[in-house]
This record gives C-alpha cells, sequence and structure tokens, in this order.
C-alpha cells in the first residue's frame, strides 16, 4: 500500500474539489464548505498518482533553481539590451510578413511569462528568451502578435501561429520543458 498522502484542507464557497501542490511540495485542498472529510479523503485518493507525479516535479524543479547561477543586475542589464534590439528585429519583421501592426515593445525580468499583448496592441518580452534558440525566440514573437488577430486561445488563433510556425507544437514543448532553468536565473 501506497503512503498515505497529507494535505491542509481549506473549505470556501467554491463549488468543486481541487488540489494544489505547493513550491515546497505540501499539498493543499480547496473544497467546498459542506463537502465531508470522506469524500475529500476520496478525491485526494483518487488523484494520488497525479500528486505524487507533480510533487516529484516540483522537488526536481526545486533542486535545479537550487543549482542554477543567478544572474547578476548589471548581467541582466547587458542581456535586456541585447534582448531589446534582437527582439524589436524580429517583432518588425515578422509583424510585416503577417501584416500586423503593434504598439510599444517593453523588454522585462518577468519571473511567470515570456511574453504578453496587451489589447492597445502593446508587446512586452521576457529578456531571457535573449539566451534561448532563434526558433524559440521566433515561436515566442509570433505566438505574441497572432493576438493582434486574435485576443485568445481559440483554433483560430493557433491556426494563425501554425501558418507562420509550422512546428510551433514542438518549440511551445521545448519552452514548457526548458523554461524553468531559464526563469531559475533571475528568482
Amino acid at each position: 500500500m501506497k503512503d498515505e498522502i497529507e494535505y491542509q484542507i481549506i473549505k470556501s464557497s467554491r463549488r468543486t474539489i481541487a488540489i494544489e501542490i505547493k513550491p515546497d511540495g505540501s499539498v493543499l485542498v480547496r473544497a467546498p464548505r459542506q463537502a465531508k472529510a470522506g469524500d475529500i479523503k476520496h478525491f485526494v485518493d483518487a488523484h494520488s498518482d497525479w500528486i505524487r507525479r507533480k510533487s516529484e516535479e516540483i522537488k526536481k524543479r526545486s533542486e535545479e533553481a537550487k543549482n542554477t547561477e543567478r544572474l547578476t543586475p548589471e548581467r541582466k542589464k547587458e542581456l535586456a539590451e541585447l534582448a531589446g534590439e534582437k527582439i524589436s528585429d524580429r517583432v518588425h519583421y515578422y509583424a510585416r510578413l503577417m501584416n500586423v501592426t503593434h504598439g510599444r515593445i517593453s523588454i522585462r525580468a518577468q519571473k511567470t511569462r515570456w511574453g504578453s499583448c496587451s489589447s492597445d496592441g502593446n508587446l512586452n518580452f521576457n529578456f531571457l528568451l535573449i539566451l534561448m534558440p532563434d526558433e524559440i525566440l521566433d515561436y515566442v514573437v509570433v505566438h505574441e502578435l497572432c493576438h493582434r488577430k486574435e485576443m485568445n486561445h481559440s483554433a483560430a488563433f493557433w491556426n494563425e501561429v501554425a501558418r507562420v510556425i509550422p512546428d510551433h507544437v514542438e518549440r511551445r514543448k521545448w519552452l514548457k520543458e526548458n523554461g524553468r532553468k531559464y526563469l531559475a536565473m533571475i528568482e
């Protein structure tokens, strides 16, 4: 028999039970106020494989982060300047290719995002993209420019991304698998 999973319960006015794995690996269960302890335990037990897998992933990421060299403020500034030049060039190239306009381009040290596009067309990019392979940087640029046509992640949006970057699924997967290593440099 597998070890019991320890968890903390937070009850609120929500309608469903949800499981959250905290960065320290602890398990938080959010449940409706009227949920019975037995129902919550059954839910946790039914998701125990997922909980264990996610907990291991989080522990692994935490260890990787501890072993990652942090960027100095000077190096961050230097990389941000390089990123600003290169990303601006790529945005202008792809905007012309895709026949879209955009507003201001900003380079930031974001801890959770690689890029974003506002409803005004202003684009934000993470300076860490400069350290990644060019095809990943291009994917993020195209992704954000596609929001100039579709401000969502609908099928039409992904079709637009695929029109410009046919292998976008592989690039997105690479970013998901490798992005944490880069983010750990600024955490």
